[in-house]
């Protein structure tokens, strides 16, 4: 498979090469494959439907062909995956993928503990560590963590903004040992992510230290993402004779999106033959995305706080890969887009919890709004031509090509439950004025001991801190 760069379509690379820079450090391109080969339809109509390990193999043979055996990428995936998502209705024509079973109870392990293996991998004849730079708004840290500690060949440093992700997701960051090491940034995440960012473009920098990053900037983070989408949407079209009773069903992704790195993960899935008829991008009060779709003007902007915060992105770097992939008229087709303030995540949290008994986490319960709602008139609404408010929280004015199956009763949704609510619990408690219950492995680490280290948002700080402490 050949790699090229969202800035420059003359690059060409391999998926070592995108791998190992992260990103191309002469443009600031993201890599992304020229080409998503289709997974036989014999092997997506399988009945019973595969193993989300087996899916994971055949999506991801093509693009490490001829660069990594097909024994070793079998090793990587069974050490990279002994969890799996789990698909649960909601209702007769609502599913939510939990995604949030593995080790750091939220949906970036999936790609993280792939990234890791495969990096290491490729480092295992180099004499000197690869350093891992990685940006985060709240889980992407910590599974990046969990993910790479103690990986031979790799070292990580995790930058998240101070004060601005919740104690639980802080102390999954900030207790590390070892190879993995945590930098609390006086600053947004957009600050942190153009610290990492600017890191990756010093050349100076770059010839003393070998960087890569394990945002979805990397490619080997966002490609595993797009595993579950291909399982997800079989096991659902497979249940819905029992569910729904409905013949091939429209199936729409509901997407809680910040960075953008998701979704791209399940258009990737899309263009290998997932059965996915489109998908909702569910933001919250950062609604970069829903605004260029609304409008066609893409204005990035300063974050803005939100208990949603592992969206509070105001210039989601995936945007790059997106347009690279589309047009504005095919996004439009494929995508509608939601977004809700702080007040409509508390009520959507409650409203789940009333009507279904389901905890839902701050970023699922956009999802699971903005679904309620298309399904319940607010697509119906759009296509009469009554376009509403995109300045106001909800349903944005684009109609997707999959509008007419939500109005004829024939699509269903999934909704991507990005995170354990126990990581969120006051929020959730002040939402349904109960805790959701805390996972074991997330209790053991508010025992730990907090080592983060103050970084003030100075790029020169950061890169004479990077010089004097990483070799």
């Amino acid at each position: 498979m050949i790699y090229t760069d969202t800035r420059d379509a003359s690059v060409k690379v391999d998926f070592k090469t995108a791998v190992m820079n992260g990103m191309n450090q002469e443009t600031g391109g993201l890599y992304i494959p020229t080409s998503y080969p289709k997974l036989d339809s014999s092997f997506i109509n399988k009945d019973p439907t595969p193993s989300f390990r087996d899916i994971a193999l055949q999506m991801a043979k093509p693009f490490v062909e001829g660069e990594i055996p097909d024994d070793d990428l079998v090793a990587i995936i069974q050490d990279a995956y002994p969890f799996s998502p789990k698909v649960t209705p909601l209702d007769s024509v609502s599913y939510v993928l939990e995604l949030f079973h593995g080790p750091t109870c939220a949906f970036k392990d999936f790609g993280a503990r792939f990234m890791a293996r495969t990096m290491s991998y490729f480092n295992r004849n180099e004499s000197t560590p690869l350093h891992i730079l990685v940006a985060t708004s709240g889980d992407t840290g910590s599974a990046v963590g969990s993910a790479f500690h103690n990986v031979p060949g790799l070292d990580v440093t995790i930058l998240y903004p101070e004060g601005k992700i919740s104690p639980l997701q802080e102390k999954q960051l900030s207790t590390f040992t070892g190879n993995v090491r945590a930098l609390k940034v006086k600053g947004t995440f957009d600050d942190c992510q153009k610290l990492v960012k600017t890191a990756f473009t010093d050349n100076e920098l770059r010839g003393k230290l070998r960087l890569s990053s394990a945002n979805s900037i990397n490619i080997s983070r966002l490609l595993p993402q797009s595993f579950y989408y291909m399982y997800a949407s079989i096991v659902a079209k497979n249940r819905a004779a029992m569910d729904n009773k409905i013949h091939d069903p429209a199936i729409i992704m509901i997407v809680p999106s910040g960075n953008f790195g998701n979704l791209t993960s399940g258009l990737i899935a899309k263009e290998m033959g997932a059965p996915i008829a489109g998908f909702v991008a569910a933001t919250n009060t950062n609604r970069t995305i829903p605004d260029w779709i609304a409008t066609g003007d893409y204005n990035a902007r300063p974050s803005i706080e939100t208990f949603a915060n592992a969206m509070d992105v105001g210039a989601p770097s995936n945007y790059e890969r997106i347009k690279a992939m589309y047009t504005l008229d095919q996004v439009r087709e494929m995508f509608a887009s939601y977004w809700l303030d702080n007040d409509g995540i508390l009520k959507a949290i409650e409203a789940c919890n009333n009507k279904t008994g389901y905890i839902i986490d701050p970023h699922g319960a956009i999802g699971y709004k903005a679904w309620e709602d298309i399904k319940n008139g607010a697509m119906a609404d759009l296509v009469a031509g009554n376009k509403g408010d995109f300045n106001k929280p909800g349903l944005t004015p684009s109609v997707p090509n999959w509008s007419q199956k939500v109005l004829d009763k024939k699509a269903v949704g999934i909704i991507l439950e990005t995170a354990s609510p126990a990581k969120f619990g006051q929020i959730v408690t002040d939402a349904i004025g109960k805790e959701p219950p805390i996972p074991a492995r997330l209790e053991e680490v508010m025992r730990l001991q907090d080592r983060a280290i103050p970084m003030n948002n100075d790029y020169n700080q950061f890169k004479d801190w990077l010089l004097a402490n990483l070799k």
